[in-house]
């Protein structure tokens, strides 16, 4: 597995990111607690991410009501891996306003302190929403004050649009403060919007880009074509309401169709193609992979050997332009 600098750092990522987000529930919402992997199976699938390579954990404080962090915890304890990065993130406060987020002194000094103590150590921070209540000049101080204390190594912004962005870096370069290393946000084959703007912009400033859901759910996959159903406990049976109900529709289906006619010429299955084309995207630092079984790794491994061409990912991209 490749290593590449992350923004204007000089950190190294691997180019796949574990992605703790189903350990103890589905994300944060506390409707999809108990609905992910559970605690035990997070070790087995963080062994897993290991022994491929992966050099980044990600989580939340929130993922799980906090099972996710606490068994990201428990692995780092017990198995004490050498150069392995802890990315976690702050600002989901509550899920009565779906969600609302709060980005506060208070709130990041709080909940850094508490992630520190489920994790042993945070690397890696982030903001996981926009808070649209605290002033910039706020935010930007509790990170950059984090940073200079040595608490974390470098900051990211999670969830954001190129507006936002761009308000941060006005701010961060008026005050003096430091910046946004990363951008953290979906972005797959199905869903592509920040590609027209966001991803020019952290490109233009050598901001990074990681994107997560690289499988939209699993609909970049030959799980849910010709006419198959969800299958209970999948992430689109139990969270397909919630997270995908714009990309999970016949059209896209459709589409992913196509895909796998593409995907059999190169010998490789759909959810591998989806990643490799990430991995080939210029703009893209590190993906986020979050299998939930041993067997879902092998889209990632498949990902790792296939090194498509300008060619191939042009046509990969223009099946869902």
């Amino acid at each position: 597995m490749r290593l590449t600098t992350l923004g204007r750092t000089s950190i190294e990522v691997s180019e796949f990111i574990f992605g703790a987000g189903t350990v103890g529930g589905i994300g944060g919402n506390p409707a999809l607690r108990g609905k992910g992997i559970s605690p035990a199976q997070g070790l087995l699938r963080l062994d897993e991410a290991w022994a491929r390579g992966v050099k980044v954990i990600d989580t939340a404080d929130v993922y799980g009501g906090g099972e996710s962090e606490l068994a990201v915890g428990q692995w780092l304890k017990t198995r004490e891996p050498q150069g392995v990065l802890v990315q976690t993130k702050t600002g989901a406060a509550s899920y009565e306003r779906h969600p609302f987020f709060d980005l506060s002194r208070t709130h990041i000094s709080r909940q850094l302190r508490q992630s520190i103590a489920r994790l042993g150590r945070v690397d890696l921070y982030l903001s996981h929403g926009p808070d649209p209540d605290t002033p910039l000049d706020e935010t930007l101080e509790a990170f950059a004050e984090a940073q200079e204390s040595g608490m974390i190594r470098a900051f990211g912004m999670s969830n954001v649009d190129a507006a936002l962005l761009d308000r941060v870096l006005e701010v961060a370069a008026r005050r003096g403060l430091p910046r946004p290393e990363w951008i953290q946000n979906s972005l797959n084959l199905l869903q592509r919007d920040d590609e027209s703007e966001l991803i020019p912009l952290a490109a233009a400033e050598g901001i990074g880009y990681t994107p997560y859901s690289p499988l939209a759910g699993g609909i970049l996959s030959e799980r849910y074509l010709d006419g198959a159903a969800a299958e209970p406990g999948s992430r689109i049976a139990e969270a397909g309401s919630y997270f995908y109900a714009d990309v999970y529709t016949e059209e896209n289906l459709t589409k992913v169709s196509r895909l796998r006619a593409l995907a059999r010429d190169l010998e490789v299955s759909v959810a591998g193609l989806a990643l490799a084309w990430l991995r080939a995207h210029p703009s893209v630092t590190a993906t986020l992979v979050a299998p939930s079984k041993p067997e879902h790794w092998s889209a990632v491994d498949e990902a790792l050997r296939t090194d498509l061409n300008e060619e191939q990912f042009a046509r990969t991209a223009g099946i869902f332009a």
